[in-house]
């Protein structure tokens, strides 16, 4: 139903946009009650976008930095609502939300996993796993890192939700329950059983300060892959930094996140989620 919506919205717009051209005289003869293309004007065109769009941002928690982006695109063309209907085409657990407050199924476990291996990347360890198409990307990506002498290591990939809950139990008797929460996600909560994220080596904050990281914050995006939480945005994400743990979106959604969202994934799947479930 949303995507009808969304269809809705962008020939609404269209029409919008047909009535900003400068006024034209009538046809003669043309009935007096048709009104000319002009009748709207860029202040009501305004207050449509902002009457129409306003709960699905609130309920995103969208700050007006980029609100105000988006309405900007909005009123300029067709571009942020054709954007997001290409999102919306795609596989539904590259743009499905989870954090701390929206869980996977316990069960939920992909069934295109596929083992890493070294090759133009490396491995610390036998046995990690990700989804074919994030394989295919990483494969990518990490060649095109080498051609720049810059060598990416899988250090952590998919985990299932049994293995989430004995991760996180460890570092909850360790750390006790409310350090815990900024570093480790309760089993279900976490994006590593997506089998989509991959956490490079080393699993420290030194990572930021590696070639790699370096090499990733300028072009993961270009590959389909995300940082999942940037420094400064806990309260956003809830989760402190962690420079090295990178969610695959595709190419699709992460270009749609870079061009409207600051670069910021978890306001841009925020906004995915409040327009498919809100109404």
């Amino acid at each position: 139903m949303k995507k009808l919506y969304v269809s809705f919205c962008l020939l609404s717009f269209i029409f919008y946009l047909s009535c900003s051209r400068p006024p034209q005289s009538p046809s003669p003869g043309a009935p007096a009650m048709i009104p000319t293309e002009a009748s709207l004007s860029a202040e009501d065109r305004l207050t449509f976008i902002e009457d129409y769009w306003s709960e699905t941002f609130a309920q995103a928690g969208l700050p007006d930095s980029i609100k105000e982006k988006i309405i900007e695109y909005l009123i300029q063309g067709p571009d942020f609502v054709m954007d997001l209907l290409n999102v919306l085409e795609a596989d539904p657990y590259l743009y499905i939300l989870v954090d701390k407050q929206h869980a996977l199924n316990q069960d939920y476990a992909p069934a295109d996993l596929v083992e890493l291996v070294d090759g133009n990347y490396r491995v610390t360890r036998q046995g990690l796993l990700l989804r074919q198409a994030a394989v295919e990307s990483l494969e990518a990506m990490a060649a095109a890192s080498r051609s720049e002498g810059v060598i990416l290591t899988a250090a952590s990939a998919y985990r299932s939700y049994a293995n989430q809950a004995e991760i996180n139990s460890r570092l909850v008797r360790q750390m006790g329950q409310q350090e815990a929460d900024r570093v480790s996600a309760p089993p279900g909560h976490s994006q590593h059983q997506l089998g989509l994220v991959l956490d490079f080596y080393p699993i420290e904050d030194r990572f930021a300060a590696t070639p790699a990281s370096a090499w990733l914050e300028r072009n993961a995006w270009r590959f389909g892959w995300s940082l999942s939480y940037p420094d400064g945005y806990e309260e956003i994400t809830g989760y402190l930094w962690e420079s090295w743990h990178y969610r695959y979106l595709g190419p699709d959604l992460a270009a749609f996140k870079e061009r409207y969202f600051e670069g910021i994934q978890q306001y841009a799947l925020q906004f995915i989620y409040a327009w498919l479930f809100y109404d």
